[in-house]
């Protein structure tokens, strides 16, 4: 009998295992009031919370916990549990499966199930399940911007010399960031020798470029003098374009420019012809200056 015979027998006498079915979720936040918030959070801001409301269920079920949303949690927890009772709950953490929804929910499942002040156990996959629009009451995020990360921390933890050391290290990596009025999910923020603003658009990714484009052709795509359009990033489903600005001027001169901005682009979303030809190269050359994140 040939190797390849006798492998093949092999192979079909070896029980196979069930794989875990993982399938890409291109928007998990999809159907949530403030989906590019969500997303702003996960992919843009360093430091910042949102208190999440349960379901009338999980409230009955768990009790009424307060839960509140961060960016990122110490080590990139997934979750934490308060000895008051309180949760939070870790936006930013590496990626189990292909539905950020779905992780997010089954820490947060997790961490209910969980006595309060104990180690929350998450496990790797979470499996099918509920997801955050099947868990949450949803509504508006009321996001507060941190500038360290002290609201981890309980009444007088800081004391304690190896956290304040921790603690220390983990806002040496915050970069200025600053929530703008002008728009929703629009964000100022200063790294090294640079500053951005970078804006979650909420419309779909093939409306928001076509506006983009008819702004592009018509030299509008700037937020003033001495600003540049860098280019934009794909993230969970949603376009952010991305500006640079000078480093020098704060985050509150650029309020009145991004709302004229979001004016004109408000205005570019009403044409309802078909690109020109001129407007298709502008198009062709934004998505050649787009960055994917997963």
């Amino acid at each position: 009998m040939s190797k390849r015979r006798k492998s093949q027998r092999a192979a079909e006498a070896t029980p196979k295992r069930e794989k875990v079915r993982d399938v890409f979720v291109p928007r998990p936040f999809e159907g949530l009031v403030d989906e590019p918030e969500w997303i702003a959070l996960r992919e843009l801001v360093p430091a910042a919370s949102a208190p999440l409301r349960l379901t009338p269920e999980l409230v009955e079920e768990h009790g009424d916990r307060p839960v509140t949303l961060a960016t990122v949690l110490p080590m990139a927890a997934p979750a934490i549990t308060k000895p008051d009772g309180r949760v939070l709950i870790g936006l930013q953490r590496h990626q189990q499966s292909g539905d950020v929804s779905r992780d997010l929910a089954d820490a947060l499942l997790c961490a209910l199930r969980t006595e309060p002040g104990g180690q929350v156990s998450v496990p790797p996959l979470p499996g099918p399940g509920p997801r955050l629009q099947d868990i949450l009451v949803d509504g508006p995020l009321e996001i507060s911007m941190h500038d360290g990360f002290e609201f981890w921390l309980d009444p007088g933890a800081a004391d304690d010399p190896g956290v304040q050391a921790s603690l220390e290290r983990a806002n040496a990596a915050i970069y200025p960031t600053v929530k703008l009025a002008a728009a929703r999910a629009a964000y100022w923020c200063q790294v090294p020798e640079k500053a951005h603003v970078r804006w979650v658009l909420p419309e779909d990714e093939d409306i928001a470029l076509d506006a983009l484009s008819r702004l592009s052709v018509a030299g509008t795509l700037t937020l003033g003098d001495d600003t540049r359009f860098a280019g934009m990033f794909r993230a969970h489903g949603r376009l952010v374009p991305v500006w640079d600005l000078p480093e020098d001027v704060p985050a509150t001169d650029w309020e009145e420019p991004v709302t004229g901005f979001a004016k004109r682009y408000a205005e570019a979303l009403e044409e309802r012809e078909p690109l020109d030809a001129a407007g298709r190269r502008a198009r062709q050359g934004l998505l050649g200056r787009q960055l994917t994140l997963r």
